[in-house]
């Protein structure tokens, strides 16, 4: 129904993560949860957002968060190597992907994170399916399953059909 987004509301992380969103999954639902992603004090703030989160995920709809920060010196990073980030990522009650950094970072919340991607964009794209192929996908199941059903009911149907023959 809906994805949180906890990033910093005005870095050019959330911009792609809603280009990739509404190219992949038009209509798509996004909550921006806006927090600080770097500094000394940034590891509490976003624990904090975390936990906000996966608190109103039942009242609001939410099936999935994606904790994102663009590239940056292991110092910029840090606070994503904090506990107390790692502990409100472990305790959330929906998954959360992580897609902080670039390739190359590793931080202690992806290794905690339910998925860890490798960019916030590449983040996006595990969240946010290529309707399309959700529908071809659907329809081909659909008609997997009537196919099935038809031929139970025509195995059924013979086999009631020697029943019969057999009292007779």
């Amino acid at each position: 129904q809906q994805v949180a987004v906890v990033t910093s509301p005005s870095g050019a992380v959330i911009r792609d993560i809603i280009n990739v969103a509404t190219r992949r999954f038009l209509g798509a639902q996004i909550l921006v949860v806006p927090t600080r992603v770097q500094g000394a004090d940034s590891a509490p703030i976003i624990a904090n957002a975390i936990t906000r989160v996966s608190k109103l995920a039942p009242s609001f709809g939410i099936d999935v968060m994606i904790l994102a920060r663009g590239g940056g010196s292991l110092e910029d990073l840090w606070g994503f190597n904090e506990e107390v980030v790692a502990r409100a990522i472990a305790a959330s009650t929906i998954p959360v992907v992580t897609g902080i950094g670039h390739e190359t970072d590793f931080t202690i919340a992806d290794f905690v994170a339910d998925i860890r991607a490798p960019t916030p964009s590449a983040a996006a794209e595990i969240v946010f399916p290529v309707r399309s192929e959700l529908v071809d996908g659907l329809l081909r199941t659909r008609e997997r399953i009537s196919l099935a059903l038809r031929r139970n009911i025509e195995l059924n149907r013979h086999y009631h059909e020697s029943l019969i023959a057999r009292t007779k």
